[in-house]
C-alpha cells in the first residue's frame, strides 16, 4: 500500500493567493459546481445568502462537464470576467 500526500510543498512559492476583495456588495461571484447531485440545492441557497445578506450584484452558476476532470477551458476564459470564485463539490 502507499499513502500518497496531496499538499503541494515543492514550488508552492510560485503560487500567490489573489488580493481579497474590499467587500463582495456589488461584485460578480462566480460559483462552478462539480456538478453532483448534492450540490444543486446548496449553491441555490448559497447563491441566495451572497444576494441577500452580503450584496453580491450577480452570481454566476456554472456546472463543470464532467465532475472528475479539470473545468473546461471556456469555463476557465470565463471566470476571469468574475470577481469572485467559489469552487464546489458535492454528493
Amino acid at each position: 500500500m502507499q499513502i500518497l500526500d496531496p499538499s503541494h510543498e515543492e514550488g508552492a512559492e510560485g503560487f500567490v493567493p489573489a488580493a481579497r476583495l474590499a467587500a463582495l456588495e456589488g461584485a460578480t461571484v462566480g460559483v462552478i459546481s462539480n456538478g453532483k447531485e448534492g450540490t444543486r440545492g446548496f449553491f441555490s441557497a448559497f447563491e441566495k445568502e451572497l444576494m441577500e445578506r452580503y450584496g453580491v450584484g450577480q452570481v454566476v452558476l456554472r456546472t463543470k462537464a464532467n465532475y472528475s476532470a479539470p473545468a473546461e477551458a471556456a469555463l476557465m476564459d470565463e471566470v476571469k470576467r468574475w470577481h469572485a470564485l467559489v469552487a464546489g463539490v458535492g454528493d
